[in-house]
């Protein structure tokens, strides 16, 4: 799949937060109507210790059985500085060059990071969904908001607050364990982003895209 990227990408933080205030404004926060996923990706990217030197894996499952049915990886460089907030400008140069690897074009986006959680509302997933024009989701291990812990059962969530915005969820996607956080990409609803992440939580704590991406990066850059 080709990704046209209309922004150079930024030397500097200020840079970066003006590509977010321009580009945030294109997020939709709908979902397509009949949208049913046959295939949904998983994007990860692995940092190499010591190193600016990064691996990004795309892996992509069938929705109903989660037998994969593609994959890719590209392994570079960045330059831009850590800055909490504008984590996607190290990660998405190297994640577009994945996605423009795949054979397939999945369905369903799932990123390990945030969404519209996001300090300008306009995080990874956001970005990687509009740059793309796939609808896309964050299923974030870590909160960007505040919440109520939800009840202990699978599928239990309380909502994910910036005072009394509601950024997302913090959704319980096993039994007993700490909950994801999932927010808002691009072209879903938050309601059918929850349902996704269950369905893609069959057995542990992270969705299975998340989990084989993961692998995949580490295993790059080993």
């Amino acid at each position: 799949m080709q990704v046209r990227v209309p922004h150079e990408w930024p030397d500097t933080p200020e840079e970066a937060v003006a590509i977010q205030l321009r580009l945030r404004s294109l997020v939709e926060q709908a979902t397509p109507a009949g949208f049913e996923p046959r295939t949904v990706a998983g994007l990860d990217v692995a940092y190499e210790e010591g190193t600016n030197r990064v691996a990004a894996a795309v892996v992509v499952l069938d929705a109903d059985s989660l037998e994969q049915v593609d994959s890719a990886v590209a392994v570079g460089h960045t330059d831009f500085p850590y800055v909490s907030g504008l984590f996607a400008f190290r990660e998405l140069p190297s994640l577009l060059a994945a996605l423009e690897r795949l054979t397939v074009t999945p369905d369903l986006l799932v990123c390990d990071g945030q969404g519209v959680a996001h300090p300008r509302r306009f995080g990874l997933a956001c970005h990687l969904g509009v740059l793309t024009g796939l609808p896309s989701m964050g299923v974030a291990k870590n909160s960007m908001g505040e919440f109520e812990p939800p009840a202990a059962e699978r599928g239990a969530w309380t909502p994910l607050l910036d005072g009394e915005e509601v950024l997302g969820r913090a959704l319980r996607s096993q039994s007993g364990v700490k909950p994801v956080f999932v927010s808002v990409g691009h072209r879903i609803d938050l309601d059918r982003a929850c349902a996704e992440a269950l369905r893609l939580c069959p057995r542990y704590r992270l969705p299975e895209t998340t989990r084989r991406a993961d692998r995949l990066c580490r295993d790059a850059l080993a």
